[in-house]
């Protein structure tokens, strides 16, 4: 068997990946703002792959965004705890998930004019990173740049898209946003008490299942409860192609009175 020599593969390695820049995408650009990289610091990972693919499967090329910015704690997943022995950040994180292809948040503040969309994958990183839900509940400040893009994106009234606990932040953000955040059950719904810290925070909250996702056609806003259930993956991926088959339907000019 004839072998690729290893000199070969290790300078391959530090090629970026052409995925998220490539011309074989539509010219229809989405922004995906990650948290890091792995459920319980950063970004779901199924989620945010999810995202990935079923943008470019509509012909959209997504572009991967993270603030510069330290991780709240690193945790070692495969047995829940914290590694305080060193310290994470969160766009050097994220880079994994966009195979090296992605900007500063800030740069997003910058550009969003050439963007139809945004979305936010789900993933502890989306309370912890993005946000500090995590630590304060309903008194959470958010990050300053993420909370920019927020605004920026709702007041030139183009679609934002969010999964998983991600919602919480439009409900801090926007007055009486209708969100989902999953159903109000024991069995199948271990983070459903943020539903009712999203209502305390002024949020219409519609229960949903997995696969379902809710449209607030006055906010443009679009959110599907993804890994705020204990599903199977595929579940997940259905419901989050769902929002995205349906959220690409509108443009911005739909929605311009």
């Amino acid at each position: 068997m004839l072998r690729k020599p290893v000199s070969n593969l290790l300078l391959n390695t530090a090629h970026k990946s052409p995925l998220l820049s490539n011309s074989r995408y539509g010219s229809t650009k989405v922004a995906v703002v990650l948290s890091g990289c792995g459920v319980y610091d950063g970004t779901e990972i199924h989620e945010a792959a999810a995202v990935l693919s079923h943008l470019t499967r509509n012909n959209v090329t997504p572009c991967c965004f993270a603030p510069d910015t330290a991780q709240l704690h690193v945790i070692n997943h495969l047995h829940g705890e914290e590694d305080k022995s060193h310290k994470r950040n969160v766009l050097n994180e994220s880079a994994r998930i966009a195979r090296g292809n992605i900007q500063n948040l800030c740069k997003l503040i910058e550009t969003q004019s050439n963007f139809s969309a945004v979305i936010f994958p789900g993933g502890f990183g989306a309370a912890k990173n993005l946000s500090d839900y995590a630590i304060n509940g309903i008194n959470f400040s958010i990050q300053p740049e993420v909370e920019q893009v927020m605004k920026d994106f709702h007041c030139a009234k183009k679609p934002i898209g969010l999964c998983c606990i991600s919602p919480i932040l439009a409900a801090k953000l926007i007055c009486n946003v209708t969100i989902t955040l999953g159903r109000n059950i024991s069995n199948g719904w271990p983070h459903r008490t943020a539903i009712d810290d999203a209502r305390k925070l002024g949020a219409n909250v519609l229960e949903t299942d997995v696969s379902e996702y809710i449209f607030d056609k006055k906010n443009l806003v679009f959110s599907t409860p993804a890994f705020m259930y204990d599903g199977l993956f595929h579940e997940i991926d259905d419901g989050i192609g769902a929002m995205i088959k349906f959220m690409l339907t509108f443009s911005t000019q739909k929605y311009q009175n």
